[in-house]
């Protein structure tokens, strides 16, 4: 055991813990039946502190790798927890297969993505991960090893997907994969005049396999909105295979510089550079890589290292259809007055039904990313405010500063959450500065 200090992906929190990385299963159980209270680390990169809490135990699971079984011909796979995306999708796709929903880093890992129900861009056609999973085998320090599935400790299962990591440490997970039915994809790109505009034009049900999200300006007032919709689709006849694996380097994303270098003047100087780029140099339809479509940060990490060591703060909102508009007139007001620093505004379809604390339902999902300021935080207070008035889904793994009455207005099935898991660990043992912040073990 060691002690560390770290720090959430967005750096909006850091504290001292202690680490254990274990590598047998009995150290699991060993490390677990000893502790208080403890939580598991996969990669340690997501937004919040869902994986460490103040002097407590995280678990790093890094060394549970493996592929645990895999067959073709029913399209199942079942790997350990620790495994990363890039090495999941890295064996799956030489068998033409894989799992739409994928995180947006290639260093997440699969505990990571099932605690958060990840989703990826493909989320208006396939939803989140849930979706692909079967299987989950968890222990838990006081009820041992649990095999859960739809038809075997259903009630966990449906708690553990999604469930911050709450519910023990996922082990492994099996997968029922979908063929993969192309190479690489071709990405077009159509012009959008603002926001509005962009929700209509993504909202098209289309009638093929097509991942759409957009890029929108938000850079000044004249210009809030403005962008671009990329349309991703599988190229099945594409000459040049999937033959090179997915490689990065998995601390470039937590590097920063010594300074904050987004303001608003590098913000709308990069804005206008993107903008006029793919508006006038880009053709309209390319072939595009798999790596550039489903990880579009890797060799752009210098994005986040720019925020400097006060980091950033991400906002992720899902919307009903039925409300988009009178949120994005209301965002615009509030915008138009405050003129927050917003470094990256994209908008996507998103399809699932909600349940838990699971940021999934059908609707729109409006990402934005904050530098890390006084005023910018008073404006996301006020987005808190428009989140409560019209019941919006605030993403809990993505915003660090979510607070307990925020999230619980927001998710109606907040109280179902809550009880349920303490029902099901009455000690209250598996905590992070997530749960705690959001309140999901007070009595």
């Amino acid at each position: 055991m060691f002690e560390k200090k770290i720090k959430s992906l967005d750096k909006y929190y850091s504290t001292n813990i202690f680490i254990k990385r274990p590598d047998k299963y009995r150290e699991i159980e060993n490390i677990s039946l000893n502790a208080d209270t403890l939580i598991t680390m996969g990669s340690a990169n997501s937004y919040t502190a869902a994986s460490f809490k103040k002097n407590s135990l995280s678990i790093m699971f890094e060394k549970f790798d493996r592929i645990i079984d895999f067959n073709k011909e029913n399209k199942t796979i079942t790997v350990e927890a620790g495994m990363k995306i890039s090495d999941f999708l890295n064996y799956t796709l030489k068998h033409k297969l894989w799992i739409p929903q994928i995180p947006g880093y290639p260093s997440i890992t699969i505990g990571g993505a099932v605690a958060s129900n990840a989703h990826g861009k493909s989320c208006g056609f396939h939803g989140s991960i849930k979706n692909q999973i079967t299987k989950i085998l968890i222990f838990h320090k006081n009820h041992g090893w649990l095999n859960l599935s739809k038809n075997e400790n259903k009630e966990i299962f449906e708690l553990t997907i999604g469930g911050l990591g709450l519910t023990g440490t996922v082990v492994n997970v099996e997968f029922k994969l979908l063929d993969f039915l192309g190479y690489n994809f071709t990405t077009s790109i159509e012009n959008s005049t603002s926001a509005k505009d962009t929700v209509k034009k993504i909202n098209i049900k289309e009638p093929k396999e097509i991942y759409s999200y957009s890029w929108n300006r938000a850079d000044k007032k004249n210009n809030f909105g403005k962008g671009f919709i990329f349309k991703n689709e599988l190229n099945p006849n594409h000459e040049k295979k999937i033959n090179d694996e997915i490689n990065f380097e998995t601390k470039k994303i937590h590097n920063f510089s010594p300074l904050n270098l987004w303001n608003q003047f590098s913000i709308r100087f990069f804005h206008s550079l993107y903008f006029n780029y793919y508006k006038n140099l880009k053709s309209k339809s390319f072939d595009d890589s798999f790596k550039n479509v489903i990880f579009p940060f890797i060799g752009k990490e210098i994005y986040f290292q720019m925020f400097g060591k006060k980091g950033f703060i991400e906002s992720q909102i899902l919307v009903p259809f039925d409300k988009t508009d009178i949120f994005l007139d209301e965002f615009e007001y509030l915008f138009n007055n405050e003129m927050p620093s917003i470094t990256l505004f994209t908008i996507k379809k998103m399809v699932g039904n909600q349940n838990y604390l699971r940021f999934e339902d059908n609707g729109i999902c409006f990402t934005f990313d904050f530098i890390n300021n006084k005023k910018n935080l008073l404006f996301m207070d006020k987005l808190d405010v428009l989140c409560k008035k019209y019941k919006l889904l605030p993403s809990i793994i993505k915003d660090s500063r979510l607070s307990l009455e925020t999230v619980s207005t927001c998710y109606e099935n907040y109280d179902n959450f809550k009880d349920n898991l303490i029902n099901f660990d009455k000690k209250r043992t598996y905590r992070s500065e997530l749960s705690d912040r959001i309140g999901l073990w007070n009595i």
